[in-house]
């Protein structure tokens, strides 16, 4: 029986599975978009994905985590350079599954999965997002509340000093 057993088997055994989900890996890191089956794609996105997390923070221990998995040291190395680079501030989710359709041959769905960050088609329209953590209160009252503070004390001098120079050059 399969209780409790979440993720997919792929209808092989555990060593093929882990080797396959491996080399998928490594293809997804090296050429940061693969095609593939829908579900092998949902399979790499649970595998890949804590490797990603574990790549922002580089320590020799989490090398040794990613390599024990990926077992490339090429693309360990490519995932802590140039990955985590890009991924350094994104709170989760590396990865994007896009479906294509069905496979001629045996009409299985198809999928492609790629790093999201790499995606300059997604990328290109939307700016930067600016990070807000507060949401207590609104933007637009505290930053009335902090504008009119220093005006309220610096308007009177700089109005003062222009009334002065005013009269001075109207008398000249």
């Amino acid at each position: 029986m399969r209780h409790g057993k979440k993720f997919n088997h792929l209808g092989r055994k555990a060593a093929h599975r882990k080797a396959m989900l491996a080399n998928m890996a490594c293809s997804l890191i090296e050429h940061k978009r693969i095609n593939t089956t829908l579900a092998k794609a949902k399979a790499l996105k649970q595998f890949i994905e804590p490797l990603v997390t574990k790549s922002k923070e580089d320590t020799t221990h989490n090398r040794r985590i990613v390599f024990s998995r990926i077992r490339d040291k090429y693309a360990v190395t490519e995932l802590f350079r140039e990955v985590a680079a890009k991924v350094g501030d994104r709170p989760g989710g590396y990865t994007r599954i896009i479906k294509l359709g069905n496979r001629l041959g045996d009409n299985a769905d198809m999928a492609m999965i790629e790093l999201v960050d790499y995606n300059e088609i997604y990328n290109a329209d939307k700016p930067a997002k600016k990070k807000s953590t507060r949401r207590s209160r609104s933007k637009k009252a505290t930053e009335e509340a902090t504008v009119e503070a220093p005006q309220a004390k610096e308007a009177p001098a700089k109005e003062e000093d222009s009334e002065k120079e005013k009269p001075e050059t109207s008398q000249e």
